[in-house]
């Protein structure tokens, strides 16, 4: 049983598919063409955002907002340190440092309280600027923004959401994409809503920072100019996976909802019995993995493979571990939360492809294998 399902999406998505295709080849105008902005307006209104601006991947997306948002050299930007590598990343990128933190236990995401003790630090012994903080949604579960808002708006720090895993998803009403000052997501094709290849969006209320994002994401001009109003970079959304997604977007609340059910599934059958997602109860999670912890991992996975359950680790090594950052730690990296889920998490299969009976198998094969 794949933990993805990724061969099935285009006969999923049917004739309408084609047509979307069949029309972006006979205009031609296969970059920013009128799939683009027709998929950002849509984007725009189901989260609820007065822009939304399509880009070449979650990777970028990030970068871009940092840029916007003024981030560069001399700054410090606050990441958790249990995330994929793209989010600090992005900061090198930006010529910042990233401030590693750690997470909450039973979120995986950022811990408030290890957020503000970073700044703190920073400001007695640092000699960067606290610029901004980037909560990362994981694997589709909303950050705590109500606290994390409140410790940067004390601090001065732009909050740059890192919802590549949780679009679709909601917190106290709003949908991810409205959290935080600007927030990014990914169009991979395993998250929630996928492409068929690399794309991403930067989503905002504020005129200027939308602006700035488009200006970037074209070689820092304006609409059809020439001259560089900014530094930019190459980070156009195609038009071709635009298309894609403006097909898949139909369809995607349906899909949306059958991973919920999913969950809620797992999880009354595994409560208890291994560490699963807590439960919140002002957030809709759009469950781009559902990972559970085991002490034990590997046997765990081993009796998986072998029952034909394909399962994933996400992730293996927390950031500050990571070669690639090795040369920006600042010392006070004493992130123990991070280090345990790096030890003990194990995704399970979860998409809209899974049938009832296959859902019933894979918790019968976790109950089996933790025994």
């Amino acid at each position: 049983m794949a933990l993805f399902d990724l061969s099935h999406q285009a006969e999923r998505l049917g004739p309408s598919l084609i047509e979307r295709i069949s029309e972006v080849l006979k205009h031609g105008r296969f970059i920013l063409g009128p799939e683009v902005e027709e998929l950002e307006a849509a984007l725009a209104s189901y989260v609820g955002v007065r822009h939304a601006v399509g880009v070449s991947s979650g990777r970028d997306a990030l970068s871009m907002a940092l840029m916007a948002a003024g981030v560069g050299a001399g700054d410090a930007v606050f990441v958790p340190a249990f995330t994929f590598s793209a989010t600090a990343g992005a900061v090198v990128a930006a010529g910042a440092v990233p401030v590693f933190t750690d997470v909450d236990s039973k979120t995986f995401n950022m811990d408030p309280e290890q957020l503000e003790r970073a700044i703190k630090n920073m400001l007695r012994h640092g000699s960067l600027k606290p610029k901004a903080v980037i909560p990362v949604d994981l694997y589709g579960v909303p950050a705590d923004y109500p606290a994390i808002e409140t410790i940067a708006a004390k601090y001065g720090l732009t909050v740059i959401a890192d919802a590549a895993q949780s679009f679709g998803g909601m917190l106290g009403g709003r949908r991810v994409g409205a959290l935080g000052k600007i927030a990014a997501t990914s169009f991979y094709p395993t998250k929630p809503l996928g492409a068929f290849g690399d794309g991403g969006a930067v989503f905002t209320d504020d005129d200027e920072l939308a602006d700035a994002v488009r200006q970037i994401r074209n070689h820092g001009t304006r609409g059809s100019g020439d001259v560089a109003l900014r530094l930019g970079m190459t980070g156009r959304l195609d038009t071709l996976q635009a298309a894609v997604l403006l097909v898949s977007l139909e369809s995607f609340e349906e899909r949306l909802a059958r991973r919920c059910r999913i969950a809620e599934r797992y999880q009354r059958a595994l409560e208890g019995v291994v560490g699963t997602p807590p439960q919140l109860r002002n957030a809709v999670p759009a469950w781009a993995l559902y990972t559970i912890r085991v002490p034990d991992r590997e046997s765990v996975r081993t009796r998986l493979a072998e029952a034909g359950i394909q399962t994933g680790i996400y992730y293996r090594v927390p950031l500050h571990r990571h070669p690639a950052f090795a040369d920006r730690l600042t010392g006070e990296e004493n992130l123990p939360v991070s280090e345990q889920l790096a030890r003990e998490v194990l995704s399970l299969p979860l998409h809209a492809g899974l049938s009832d009976e296959d859902v019933d198998y894979i918790i019968g094969g976790v109950l089996q294998a933790v025994c």
